[in-house]
């Protein structure tokens, strides 16, 4: 099959697309018009991804910054973060909530991992970060959590947390198998996370000084990303094979490779350098007895073959030389009205003591959509992730969905599942046949038109 050029949406397109973002209700979330959102939100992450691979995303970024429209995106990915921590466990502990598909589920626990998405591909541009104004504060408190989820899987684990092995995954039933697709997603969404805490370090003398004092002394940002650089949560070793995790799959790495380092790795060094060099961090950082020995562990890892990688970090093993042998002096405290982020705290206490009632509702009105409207949003899904666009965005090839291996093999009526052999399509057939059908009614919909 020839390949298809897949282009970014019209310039009018996006500016309609990025007008019409707006704030939901945490009771709406899932909800006629929250898909709406949904649907803007995918639209202008997959332009956003295809412009980006051309160079051509100023016109989106202006867009964001114009009508600011950051702080709706980050108050949006910290509503869908609530309900996934409130909401969604309560739905799964419900007696009475048998969905005939977990689609609708899983299209809201996706709305996180877009917009994150979403802001780690804006959030490289200045201005970007300059317009999110007092919600950066809540976005910094967002990363925080999600890099402290990932610090402690990686202390705690004995092998990689989110790669579960494929017999395990036949005897799942249709909730359980999306309890185990929440968790890859939650690991990958607190790597973009990480993407984004870097981008937003780079800009630290354009923050307010709120934001610095939130990264440094509150969340210790600085001890957090050590621990990140000691225990590497993207990269372990199982059976004697070495693997990283890199474009959204794990690799077994050669061992030639082992040594170089990845995307990843680089977000925490260049977030580190931004956080340590930086005269007015090293102004405020409370560098006491604690923080001085977490710092000094970097040490170890400054190898010659790293800083051959990312010669930057010659900076940062002076700095930790002339650490180990002065006392910094104390950080100095400016008399500043200190501002707190708000919308996580204001999402919680309107919500506090509605977690059930709100999740009883949405069961009756939101999750358990008849046959009609399952097939209304499943042609709205592949009206947006069309076969051509989805080709064009994917960075690997794709692997099987029963044991992991590559794949050339799509299930020809839905296409939306891959195998390596007729008798994997053949096992999974039972737990895929209600959405195969579902999606190849879409798709003949989709075809008629």
């Amino acid at each position: 099959m020839a390949a298809v050029a897949v282009a970014p949406l019209l310039p009018a397109e996006v500016e309609a697309l990025v007008r019409a973002l707006q704030a939901t209700e945490l009771r709406d979330t899932g909800g006629q018009g929250w898909l709406q959102q949904q649907e803007y939100v995918e639209k202008l992450n997959m332009h956003a991804i295809l412009s980006a691979s051309m160079g051509q995303e100023q016109l989106l970024t202006e867009l964001l910054v114009t009508y600011t429209k950051i702080p709706v995106l980050i108050g949006e990915l910290i509503s869908v973060e609530i309900w996934k921590h409130k909401i969604f466990p309560v739905l799964c502990r419900l007696e009475d909530f048998k969905p005939r598909s977990t689609f609708p589920i899983y299209v809201v626990l996706h709305h996180e991992a877009s917009i994150i998405n979403l802001l780690e591909t804006v959030f490289f541009h200045k201005e970007v970060c300059e317009s999110a104004e007092d919600s950066i504060l809540d976005l910094i408190d967002y990363c925080h959590r999600k890099l402290t989820l990932l610090a402690a899987r990686s202390t705690n684990r004995q092998s990689n947390p989110v790669e579960p092995h494929p017999e395990d995954l036949a005897s799942l039933s249709s909730m359980q198998e999306l309890q185990k697709q929440a968790d890859k997603m939650e690991f990958e969404i607190s790597l973009k996370a990480l993407s984004v805490l870097r981008f937003i370090t780079d800009q630290v003398e354009s923050l307010p000084l709120s934001a610095l004092t939130r990264m440094l002394n509150t969340h210790n940002l600085p001890c957090l990303l050590v621990q990140l650089v000691e225990h590497c949560p993207w990269s372990y070793w199982e059976a004697g094979k070495f693997k990283k995790f890199e474009n959204g799959t794990w690799h077994v790495v050669p061992p030639e490779d082992q040594v170089k380092m990845t995307k990843l790795d680089g977000q925490v060094w260049l977030a580190l350098l931004n956080l340590l060099l930086n005269p007015e961090c090293q102004r405020k950082y409370h560098f006491d007895g604690f923080n001085k020995s977490q710092l000094l562990k970097l040490r170890a890892f400054l190898t010659e073959v790293l800083i051959d990688q990312l010669p930057n970090l010659v900076e940062i093993q002076r700095f930790l030389s002339h650490l180990t042998v002065t006392e910094p002096a104390p950080p100095k405290k400016d008399l500043v009205l200190e501002q707190v982020p708000v919308i996580w705290d204001h999402i919680i206490k309107k919500n506090t003591g509605k977690w059930e009632a709100i999740a009883k509702h949405q069961v009756k009105c939101v999750f358990s959509p008849t046959e009609e409207e399952l097939k209304l949003r499943a042609h709205r899904w592949t009206q947006i992730y069309s076969l051509d666009m989805m080709e064009a965005l994917a960075l690997d090839k794709p692997h099987c969905r029963v044991c992991g291996a590559e794949a050339a093999k799509r299930c020809s009526r839905c296409r939306n599942e891959w195998y390596c052999t007729r008798a994997c399509q053949v096992q999974h057939w039972q737990k895929h046949k209600a959405a195969c059908n579902l999606m190849a009614g879409a798709l003949k919909s989709v075809d008629g038109l």
